[in-house]
């Protein structure tokens, strides 16, 4: 194994290390709430939603290329590369359709009350959990229309565009021109991302109205009960810039990828990585985010280190 392969393998253990390990506490989390026989607020469906798509975005990117880095090359038959491909495409897509939710309900659920967008406040409470459910559907199906342009390395012939993935190959038919793959797959995520930019926009400029509305006013009261709501809306904030930012340059690199032909291990690589920053990076920018949260995160890991402790006093004294 090269030196270069084995830094590759060691990025990607960290990042789906870390990224699994900060999506499931979420999960795990708002999981034991429900048990528990508390409701979830309309924006940890959200929470719960983007944890698990992210959780499917790594394992589907990152377990397949660190087997790639240790040498093991095209080792997925066509079903398990149709697989593979098929669900990372759906979580992916479900990750870019619930960031774009979060700030739209964020934008509605921080609007003054004589904004046009008041006026849909109860009515977007009450349709986040179905409009998760038809995400998810929507991507499913949306995605099935690649499963015919899916073929293993092994099998391919030469009047198609191949794309090497590392792990399997896939390729597009002749019949299927640039325009077509641009208008079914690029359009929609095109689409999502101006909406972020444009409501992430009016979410600052509404934090900057009201900063100047109250920075007069000295009421603890106050402070205390519009604090979280602005912490809520700054982690969105820099979840939709850190999406967009990893996006704009994934996007330009598979462009550039698709257009030229060109394979280079570098480029898939490079790729790969940037796929899985955002997913193993957001769980954490949540749980900082929230007190609430915070505090079981704190009390899990103090937990941990307590139960280590013993091990290692009696490793020192031994």
């Amino acid at each position: 194994m090269m030196l270069s392969d084995t830094v590759l393998v060691i990025l990607f253990l960290i990042q789906v290390g870390v990224g699994i390990l900060g999506n499931f506490f979420l999960l795990g989390l708002y999981t034991f709430t429900l048990l528990t026989g508390q409701r979830l607020r309309p924006i940890q469906y959200l929470f719960v939603h983007l944890a698990l798509a992210n959780s499917k975005v790594l394992l589907f990117k990152g377990i397949p290329q660190i087997i790639v880095c240790l040498g093991f090359k095209n080792f997925l038959d066509p079903i398990g590369c149709k697989f593979i491909i098929h669900f990372y495409n759906v979580a992916h897509n479900v990750c870019l359709s619930i960031t774009c939710l979060l700030s739209g309900f964020q934008v509605i659920t921080i609007s003054p009350s004589n904004s046009k967008w008041a006026e849909l406040k109860i009515q977007a409470q009450k349709y986040v959990a179905p409009s998760c459910f038809i995400c998810w559907c929507f991507h499913l199906l949306i995605n099935f229309t690649l499963l015919g342009t899916m073929h293993n390395s092994r099998y391919l012939t030469n009047n198609t565009k191949i794309r090497n993935l590392g792990y399997c190959s896939t390729s597009t038919p002749d019949s299927f021109t640039d325009e077509l793959f641009a208008i079914i797959f690029f359009m929609p995520d095109v689409m999502c991302v101006g909406f972020m930019i444009f409501s992430s926009a009016y979410l600052v400029i509404l934090l900057y109205r009201h900063h100047n509305q109250v920075k007069h006013i000295h009421s603890p009261h106050l402070c205390s009960r519009t604090f979280p709501e602005k912490k809520v809306t700054q982690a969105i904030l820099l979840l939709v810039s850190t999406y967009v930012s990893f996006y704009s340059i994934s996007s330009s690199l598979s462009v550039y990828q698709y257009k030229m032909n060109k394979h280079e291990h570098w480029i898939v690589a490079t790729l790969d990585l940037l796929a899985a920053w955002f997913p193993a990076i957001s769980p954490f920018v949540l749980i900082f985010s929230d007190s609430q949260v915070l505090k079981y995160w704190y009390a899990l890991w103090h937990r941990k280190q307590c139960l280590l402790c013993p091990t290692v006093f009696n490793h020192t004294h031994s």
